[in-house]
This record gives C-alpha cells, sequence and structure tokens, in this order.
C-alpha cells in the first residue's frame, strides 16, 4: 500500500517506556481486541447477523409487489400513490446512510444497528395497521431510513474484520443477502398476501426484524475502533485544539495573576510558569469523549464525492442499481400484462434474476480477491485499489448484449423460459461488475469505508428512485424493446466510466490525497 493510498496517524501506547510517538498506517493501527485477529468462527457469526440484517433492505423494497392491487382497493387509493410509496422508501433508504455512517464513526456500529433496527420494526408495524395510504407511505419511508443502515454499515463492518486482499470474496457474500430479497421477497409476499391478506407481510417483517434486533443484542460485538476511524480522529483533534486553546487562555490568566503579585512577594519562582501545560498528554487524549454533537456528515460526504475516481465510480454504481431496480420493476408489470401470470408465478420467474445476482456476486467476489493478489504479485508485492477493477472486463462485453438480448425477449413475448435464461444473465454479469465496484470503494477510502460506502447507497437510492419513477412512462411508450435497449446503452457508458478509474483513478486518487494533506498542513 502506497503512502500516497494511507493517512497516518499517532498512536501512543501505555505499555511503552519511550514517549516517542510512532506514525502508522491509519488502516492498521494498533488497537485493542483487534477485529482482524479475531478467530475465523467469531467473523463469521458478525458476517452471517450483519448479512441477515441486511435481507431486510431487499425484502422491504419488494415484498410489497405481490399486495399492491389488494392494498389499492382495500385503502381506496390509486397506483400513482402506491408508486409513490415504493419510490419514496428507496430515496430515504439511499439519503439517510450519511447520518449513520457519521454516528458509526463516533458511537461505533453496534448502536446504530439497534436504533436503526427500533425505527425499521416500529414503521413496519404501523403499516400493518394502517387504514390510510398516507400513513402507509410516511411509515414506508421510516422503514427506509432503518433499513437504510445495515447496508452502509454492514460494509464498514467487513472493512473493520478483513484486509483488503480478503474484502472481495467477503463484499461478494455480504451483497448476496439483500440480494436474497428481492429474489424471495415476491415469493413471501404474494403467498403471505393470498393466504392472509396485504398486512401479514408488514407483520412478517415485524417479525424479522426483531429477531435480526436480539442477534445484534445478545451475539454482536462491536467491530469499530476510532483509531483507525478517519472521522472520529479528525472530530477528535477538532476537540483537543477547543481544548488546548481553553487551556492556554486559562495559563495566560494564571501568569497574569502571578506577575500582578511580582511586587508583593521576594521572587517569583520560574517553575510556575514552566509548570503550565503546553501538552496533551496520552492520558488527556483518552479522556476526551466524543458524543453525537460531534457528528457532521456532510464534511466527509464531501471529502468522498470531491476525489474524481470517487465520484466517477459512484456514478457507474448508481447507474448498475438503477437498472437492477428498473428490471425487477417492470419484469413483474410485463409478466401481469402480456402474460397474465399472477403474483406467485411473477416471483417464480423474478427468482431467476434473483438467482444471478447471487452467483454473480459470491463469484465476481471471488474473482476480484484472485485478480487483485495475481497483479500484486506481478507488481512487486505492492497493490493499489484501481488493481481490483481489472475483474469487471470479463463481464463488461456480455452486460449489454445480455441486456438487448432481454430487451427484445420481452418485447415479442417468447416463450417465458427465454426471458428466465435472459433474467439470469444479466442478473449475474451486473452483480458480478458491482461486487468489484463496491469492494474498491471500500478499498480506496482508508479510514472512511462507511462515509464511502453511505455516499454509495445515496447515489444508488437517486438513481433507483429517478428509474422508478420513469420506468413505467418509458415502458408504456417505447416498449420493453426501447426501454432496455437504452439501458444497454447506459450500460456501455456505465462500463467505460470504470475502464476510467481503472487506467486513471491511481492518478487522480493521489493528486487528491497530496491536496487534502496540504491543506490539512496550512491549517
Amino acid at each position: 500500500m502506497t503512502s500516497q493510498e494511507t493517512s497516518t496517524q499517532t498512536h501512543m501506547s501505555g505499555s511503552k517506556s519511550s514517549n516517542e510517538p510512532t506514525k502508522l498506517d491509519i488502516e492498521h493501527a494498533v488497537v485493542e481486541d483487534d477485529p482482524r485477529i479475531w478467530s475465523n468462527a467469531k467473523k463469521n457469526v458478525v458476517v452471517f447477523i450483519v448479512s441477515g440484517a441486511s435481507m431486510i433492505a431487499g425484502l422491504c423494497a419488494n415484498i410489497q409487489n405481490p399486495a399492491n392491487a389488494q392494498i389499492e382497493q382495500q385503502l381506496h387509493t390509486n397506483s400513482g400513490d402506491i408508486s409513490l410509496s415504493l419510490s419514496l422508501y428507496i430515496l430515504a433508504q439511499g439519503s439517510f446512510p450519511m447520518i449513520w455512517s457519521a454516528i458509526s464513526e463516533i458511537k461505533g456500529r453496534k448502536t446504530v444497528y439497534l436504533f436503526s433496527l427500533v425505527l425499521f420494526t416500529l414503521g413496519s408495524a404501523i403499516v400493518a395497521v394502517s387504514s390510510t395510504i398516507g400513513f402507509v407511505i410516511s411509515m414506508r419511508i421510516l422503514q427506509g431510513i432503518g433499513a437504510s443502515a445495515v447496508l452502509t454499515i454492514g460494509a464498514a463492518t467487513l472493512a473493520d474484520i478483513y484486509e483488503p486482499h480478503q474484502r472481495g470474496k467477503m463484499m461478494g457474500i455480504f451483497y448476496a443477502a439483500p440480494l436474497l430479497g428481492p429474489s424471495f421477497g415476491s415469493i413471501i409476499g404474494g403467498a403471505l398476501t393470498q393466504g392472509l391478506g396485504w398486512r401479514a407481510i408488514f407483520w412478517f417483517l415485524v417479525i424479522w426484524g426483531g429477531i435480526i434486533f436480539s442477534a445484534f443484542l445478545f451475539l454482536f460485538k462491536d467491530t469499530f475502533r476510532k483509531e483507525r476511524s478517519t472521522t472520529y480522529q479528525d472530530a477528535l483533534k477538532r476537540r483537543l485544539r477547543e481544548q488546548q486553546s481553553s487551556e492556554a487562555k486559562d495559563g495566560s490568566r494564571n501568569i497574569s495573576e502571578k506577575e500582578s503579585q511580582v511586587n508583593e512577594e521576594d521572587q517569583t519562582s520560574s517553575n510556575d510558569i514552566e509548570a503550565q501545560p503546553t501538552v496533551i498528554s496520552a492520558s488527556a487524549i483518552r479522556e476526551v469523549q466524543l458524543s453525537i454533537v460531534d457528528v457532521n456528515p456532510f464534511p466527509p460526504y464531501l471529502s468522498v464525492i470531491s476525489r474524481k475516481n470517487n465520484i466517477a465510480i459512484l456514478i457507474a454504481s448508481g447507474l448498475i442499481h438503477a437498472f437492477c431496480f428498473s428490471i425487477m420493476y417492470t419484469c413483474a408489470r410485463t409478466l401481469s400484462m402480456y402474460y397474465n401470470y399472477d403474483a406467485l408465478k411473477t416471483s417464480l420467474v423474478l427468482l431467476a434474476y434473483g438467482i444471478g445476482s447471487i452467483s454473480g456476486s459470491m463469484l465476481g467476489g471471488r474473482w476480484s480477491d484472485r485478480t487483485l493478489v495475481r497483479l500484486k504479485a506481478a507488481n512487486g508485492g505492492i497493490s493499489f485499489p484501481e488493481m481490483r477493477l481489472e475483474s469487471t472486463k470479463v463481464a463488461m462485453v456480455w452486460l449489454p448484449l445480455s441486456v438487448i438480448g432481454y430487451a427484445w425477449v420481452c418485447q415479442e413475448r417468447v416463450n417465458i423460459a427465454a426471458m428466465c435464461v435472459m433474467l439470469f444473465l444479466v442478473g449475474f454479469l451486473s452483480i458480478w461488475i458491482y461486487a468489484s465496484t463496491l469492494a474498491y470503494i471500500v478499498d480506496a477510502n482508508t479510514g472512511r469505508s462507511s462515509t464511502a460506502v453511505a455516499t454509495n447507497s445515496s447515489f444508488r437510492g437517486l438513481f433507483a428512485f429517478v428509474a422508478t419513477e420513469i420506468a413505467v412512462p418509458l415502458q408504456d411508450s417505447i416498449g420493453d424493446g426501447g426501454l432496455y435497449t437504452l439501458w444497454a446503452g447506459l450500460m456501455v457508458i456505465t462500463n467505460c466510466i470504470i475502464l476510467l478509474v481503472l487506467y486513471k483513478g491511481r492518478k487522480w486518487r493521489e493528486a487528491s490525497a497530496e491536496r487534502e494533506k496540504r491543506k490539512l498542513d496550512s491549517k
């Protein structure tokens, strides 16, 4: 890892006899109970709990789809309000992670997990008893806020416990879990709606939220270590500067009082002045406790999007996510309108996309790690985050072609088996690429992985919100063939953006790091 890729911090250990500070890479700063050296069994428990929790986001986004007609009928509303309940959920889920991320970098991961799950469970319960569409829409927003934490903080938790060369595989496994949500959400929603009514699906989410909350409360040990958080260290430095300024003022006041007494004393001891504190000791640093008041999500957010490599990969990530959400939404509509499929049959067809996505996530993550290790060895043991994006090339050629294939399979209303094959392929290839871009976002933002993933979530949410709002009008006006030929073009643009970051990203990132360093030194 190059010096440009990492920031440094001073670590002062009470166990050392020397008072000399040791300069360390913040990614590997010395910490107590280092999560990186936990046993595999302990790490697996963390991954299992976080992955189970991440299913909530995908479940909640899609489980309502089979019940939309029943909700519209029983609550005497219209399709516009139903669409709003879906799109605002997505927007909330994408927008709020910045707040969760900032809090987690001050108060730890576990606190955020527990509080966000309370909000999600509460929102689900209120939707289940709602008698108006207004309550449904508002509580779906609350659900989105609560569900948004896990996807963001979950990726940061994996960064806490795994080294960079292990993250691609683990990110693939982790991201496979929320992909199970869209895959099985429609099946669960369809079965519950047909058997027990639409309210049952939200009581199901209440139960699931309660189970996950209990797992975090009793089985999860926090992985956050403040020494490895750029956000925490920056907030700590601000507080220490304030403390030093206050102590300096107090020292000047004491000195002035002593000087005013000089004519009343025979002599003034020089030790009175020398005794004034001039540095902050290690014990004083440990005594500084940061609170929610110190949380300001906007500076870290701006620091992430100010880097060219970040903004480029975030746009690519947002386009991929928007495509994935659009195809799930419009495919269900196509199956209902032109194939006369009910909710359960529709969900079984969509399962092909889900299986493809899960396979792409797990295999793509492993391939990403293998590529990183291979290129690192070829580069004399030195790696940099952009190496990981090399693994996306294998899927780049086939993704746009598969999207075009899906477009005209739908347009020509061919046998449903052909649609299932194309759904599997576009799911597999799109998530293969996404798994590497997510791992890159974490690796390229050392010390602020939570903020980077939260920023990614905000881009994903915004892009998916727009895609949801325009999907049906475009589908009605130009058909599935025109809509997904357009998406194939956007996937070509996405591939070009990723290639640009692959070949130019390191130069951009190092220039940004140097600029940030000069700015920090000038303060």
